[in-house]
């Protein structure tokens, strides 16, 4: 599973870059989305933002904490367990199946970010963060 958190907010983004945020639901500034198996296209999408996010590849026990903690109802009327709402999504069931919202909000992480530039210089928050994304992640629930 791959975890993608927005980090920059809406001031000088490109049309494309926020059409892109747009459609795969990060449209506030810390705001997170966990793709199970992603697909080609949604890979490209990725490389395309890839200036205004961090990713990464997401533990399962981090990614239960995560919907216990910030997963939010689609419909109010339907009572979900949210513990068993996660085991269900890592077996392979859709997010509108287990009545979650595909989209968590998150806190700014505590502590800070040092940097949000990342361009060939090895240190920031943005782009790829292989299985480091999960301490980012349990800095911002």
């Amino acid at each position: 599973m791959i975890c993608i958190i927005r980090i920059r907010g809406e001031v000088g983004l490109r049309g494309d870059a926020a059409e892109s945020l747009n459609r795969i639901r990060l449209r506030k500034k810390y705001s997170c989305v966990v793709m199970q198996k992603p697909k080609a296209e949604e890979l490209g999408v990725l490389k395309k933002i890839k200036d205004f996010v961090a990713y990464g590849e997401i533990d399962d026990e981090m990614f239960s904490k995560l919907v216990e903690k910030r997963g939010k109802q689609m419909d109010k009327k339907k009572k979900t367990d949210l513990k068993k709402a996660a085991e269900e999504i890592m077996k392979g069931k859709g997010y509108e199946d287990a009545n979650i919202k595909p989209f968590f909000r998150l806190h700014p992480p505590r502590g800070g970010i040092d940097s949000k530039i990342h361009f060939g210089k090895k240190k920031g928050v943005l782009g790829n963060h292989g299985k480091d994304i999960n301490k980012l992640l349990e800095r911002m629930l």
